[in-house]
């Protein structure tokens, strides 16, 4: 069956209580940084706003931000650390028109998503849920996403450890199914760790068995990293031809890689300053449509945090944006289940377990271990 992107349903602002609405107040921030009281805080879902009598979208949006009105007319969400003094933000602390902000939590609803039963004997997502669905659905998404979309992935590094996960991840990068990726310092010195040394944090990818003085090859990896000066030369210096990282920068994808202040070296591509890394990270994340978050739990919160539910396309076609959290702990992934379900999908498993799945379902060649 072909994959279908669910239609989005605009509000009828043609109702009373939204026909008769008053327009939304604004007022201007009175100092860098800092917004007015009573400031209206965004969430994930589309926003319209009350201007001069018509109801207008906040269209690139993200959790937890601020709106303001350009002397242009349109509507910007901006973090609230980077008003400045004078900008119109948007007042309001209700969200059902009354003051002029409407949230429409129910765009891409339709009778398969909703439910008359109150009673629900199995609301969470375990280890005991079946994701058969969830993965067919996810092949036929990666496959419409790969010709029409942009797939950003999130990944821990969880990756990095296991011979096979890299290698059905670095098939997938091959053959397009990733638009950019997202990650920390550790996913990408123990996938160069695996690809100089055939180790990660010292133990062998396939085996498990630690190495003699394996401890010191990550430390080994992050040094040579910087002394090459960056991730494209040392793959360069010394002749790496395997791994995520590796397929990454031969196919010119996007590699994100933010800080921590736990990080090792780190090598030169990460970014240090964590305001930077979230605006570096958001920039990316503005042109998702599919993102997938993986055994990462502080990168998939961050980046559920700033990824809004819907995109609206050149056409102004608006479209769902469809996030995937994947991990082990169940706590991890039903940390985001309130985005709504057709906004978050989750997997509880390992992530070497699903990214073989994956690449598999696709019909994938990846290289076994030999």
């Amino acid at each position: 069956m072909k994959f279908r992107i669910p239609e989005y349903k605009a509000p009828d602002f043609t109702v009373p209580e939204l026909a008769n609405a008053p327009d939304c107040s604004f007022k201007a921030a009175d100092r860098d940084g800092v917004a007015p009281e009573y400031f209206h805080s965004t969430s994930m879902f589309p926003e319209y706003f009350k201007v001069n009598g018509e109801w207008r979208l906040a269209e690139e949006s993200r959790m937890d931000s601020s709106v303001v009105l350009r002397p242009d007319g349109r509507l910007d969400v901006v973090e609230n650390r980077n008003l400045r003094k004078g900008d119109m933000v948007a007042l309001g602390r209700s969200e059902d028109g009354r003051e002029g902000i409407y949230i429409h939590t129910k765009g891409f609803e339709d009778e398969e998503t909703e439910l008359d039963d109150q009673f629900v004997f199995r609301q969470g997502r375990s280890r005991e849920t079946s994701y058969a669905r969830d993965y067919d659905r996810l092949f036929e998404l990666l496959n419409y996403e790969r010709e029409n979309g942009y797939i950003v992935w999130v990944m821990g590094p969880a990756f990095a450890f296991d011979h096979d996960a890299r290698a059905c991840m670095q098939s997938l990068v091959e053959n397009g199914y990733v638009d950019a990726l997202l990650a920390g310092n550790a996913l990408a010195t123990h996938d160069l760790e695996g690809a100089l040394l055939n180790t990660a944090l010292g133990q062998d990818i396939y085996t498990q068995k630690s190495k003699p003085n394996g401890h010191y090859n990550h430390l080994d990896v992050d040094n040579k990293v910087r002394r090459s000066g960056s991730i494209p030369q040392f793959i360069e210096d010394y002749g790496i031809d395997n791994g995520i990282i590796y397929s990454c920068v031969k196919n010119e994808v996007p590699i994100v890689l933010t800080g921590s202040i736990r990080d090792d070296g780190p090598i030169p591509e990460v970014i240090a300053d964590v305001y930077e890394g979230q605006n570096v990270m958001r920039q990316t994340v503005k042109k998702a449509t599919t993102v997938i978050c993986l055994a990462t739990m502080l990168h998939t919160i961050a980046t559920g945090n700033m990824t809004p539910s819907f995109r609206v396309l050149e056409d102004g076609t608006v479209r769902p944006v469809f996030l995937y959290t994947v991990d082990a702990d169940e706590f991890v992934v039903n940390k985001l289940l309130d985005r709504g379900s057709l906004a978050a999908t989750t997997i509880v498993t390992n992530v070497q377990d699903f990214i073989t799945i994956v690449a598999n379902g696709l019909g994938l060649e990846w290289k076994r271990y030999s």
